[in-house]
């Protein structure tokens, strides 16, 4: 009897500290990058470190943080800092949320093995919801590449993005579903009564970065007639 309540107070104490162990990992670091954990002052990050619930993530500019968070891979974006508001790893089920603050991130999301996650990242406009799937998002703007996104506003309706789109928070709290998000292709309709045919659109960029005076960027577009034919 005794022998039967020590094993089963021995499983217990294990499934417990599974549970409660740090999932996180910091897998790569290049530039300036500074973790506080709960209680803590601000320290630099580096790689083979585990963050636990609470710890915030701060990158400086060119700087960037890889992290694996259970099966899932963060990597944390210049000039972004974010925080790890829950990692929970329980029966084959890993629960991941993250509070991003300012900057961007990009989150590769894979369950672990025959198990699911439950993986959610908070901006201060909008969360996106995902069920394996790979994303870009900062604090109003998202856009998939793999997987579907449930992505939510202020307003609380959700929209779902789908590989290879994109959406955003509009003026109004609401998500902009994909198929009403503007067309981001530089090229501008062809001006009235000019022949597609013969005439194409080109753009280009003017860098005169070896100017003792500074750096500018000038973008032209424009439509060019095609060399005639012989």
């Amino acid at each position: 009897m005794k022998r039967t309540i020590l094993i089963a107070l021995l499983w217990a104490v294990a499934v417990l500290a599974f549970a409660q162990a740090p999932v996180a990992v910091i897998r790569q670091v290049a530039g300036t990058v500074e973790i506080r954990a709960p209680g803590r002052d601000w320290v630099p990050a580096k790689a083979g470190a585990s963050l636990t619930k609470d710890t915030a993530i701060s990158t400086g500019f060119k700087s960037v943080a890889v992290i694996t968070v259970g099966a899932s891979t963060l990597t944390v974006k210049p000039l972004t800092r974010l925080t790890l508001e829950e990692i929970a790893r329980l029966e084959g089920s890993e629960t991941v949320r993250l509070a991003l603050l300012s900057g961007r991130v990009r989150a590769d999301v894979k369950p672990p093995a025959g198990g699911k996650t439950d993986f959610s990242v908070k901006s201060p406009t909008a969360t996106a919801s995902v069920r394996g799937t790979g994303f870009d998002q900062d604090e109003v703007n998202l856009d998939v590449d793999d997987g579907e996104v449930e992505y939510t506003g202020p307003d609380g309706q959700p929209v779902q993005v789908g590989a290879g789109q994109s959406s955003t928070v509009d003026e109004d709290g609401g998500t902009v579903p994909p198929e009403d998000m503007p067309d981001q292709s530089l090229s501008p309709p062809p001006p009235a009564g000019l022949d597609p045919t013969i005439f194409s659109f080109v753009a280009g960029l003017v860098d005169n970065s070896g100017a003792s005076w500074g750096t500018v960027e000038l973008r032209f577009i424009d439509w060019v007639g095609a060399a005639p034919a012989f």
